[in-house]
This record gives structure tokens, sequence and C-alpha cells, in this order.
């Protein structure tokens, strides 16, 4: 990948890891805060450079949210689930399930993160039921 593919150089490694079908977040040194998405900072103590690690891809659904009227990108795609994840190692991220119907997606479900090519081919994290 080059920069200017990336929405930021602090997300490389990020991007990097997805494209070896690997989720990576950053745990700060300091304070050992689990972070995401990355940056140069930790969001908690404000330590520079958090370290990066691997994550096991495994959590459960904070939210869900059904997409009736998508994006024109996603236009085929509808009805689908947006959720939020809490990983296990401590962090919460944005995805979509797959995989599964989205009225079947409930709060407390565990998922298990898969790489699939979005719109524009870039590997991306998504959720399936685990």
């Amino acid at each position: 990948m080059t920069d200017e593919t990336l929405p930021d150089p602090d997300s490389e490694p990020y991007w990097q890891g997805a494209a070896a079908g690997e989720l990576r977040y950053q745990r700060c040194g300091a304070c050992k805060t689990a972070i995401f998405y990355p940056r140069a900072l930790c969001t908690n103590c404000g330590a520079p450079d958090p370290d990066w690690s691997v994550s096991d891809g495994q959590g459960t659904v904070y939210a869900v949210s059904v997409v009736h009227r998508p994006p024109p990108s996603f236009s085929g795609q509808a009805p689908y689930a947006v959720v939020l994840v809490d990983l296990d190692e401590g962090f919460r991220m944005m995805s979509r399930i797959v995989d599964a119907a989205p009225d079947t997606v409930a709060v407390g479900d565990r998922v298990r993160v898969i790489f699939r090519d979005d719109p524009d081919g870039r590997p991306t994290p998504y959720f399936t039921p685990a």
C-alpha cells in the first residue's frame, strides 16, 4: 500500500495486518490501554508510540443496526447489519456482519473476525457469528 491509499500514516500497520489476515490494534506501553483505531498517542494517558498487537478476533456484539438504504458503494448489498463489537482484548470497533441474516443479529451475540475485500478492493475486517 502507498500513503495515497491510506487514511493516515498511523494506520499503515493496521491495513498491512488486514492484508495479511490479522486484526491489529495498539496497546499503550505505559498504562496498558487497548487502542483502536490506530493513533500516535495513547487515548487514555497520552503516552507516545503505542505497541502493536494482534487480536484473536473474537468478541461480543455491543450494538447493532440494520441498514436498508446504503451508500452507493454498497447499493446491492442491503439490508445488512452494522455492529459495534467489543473485542476480547478490550477495544471496540465498528464493522458489518456477514454470513448471517441481518435480522438475526442481536446484542450479546458472539462473533469472530474474517477478512473480505471492500468495494474498493482493500482487505477489510468483517464479523461472522462465532
